[in-house]
């Protein structure tokens, strides 16, 4: 698994979230969907620090495993 995205049970009921946060990995893809940039993550979620290969991984890993 990437190591900026976690399965914890007791987070989300196990959910794929952004290690260290409660923000679901399928949350960031709907917020692409809606034409998020990486300009709008860093300006609402900036303690992030999301690069745009972080973005890429992301998004690879909800198509083979979530969706």
């Amino acid at each position: 698994m990437l190591d900026i995205i976690q399965t914890n049970p007791k987070v989300l009921g196990g959910q794929p979230v952004l290690k260290g946060t409660r923000i679901p990995v399928a949350r960031v893809v709907a917020l692409h969907i809606q034409g998020y940039k990486l300009k709008n993550f860093k300006q609402d979620y900036p303690y992030l620090h999301l690069s745009k290969q972080d973005l890429q991984e992301i998004y690879s890993y909800y198509q083979q495993h979530i969706a």
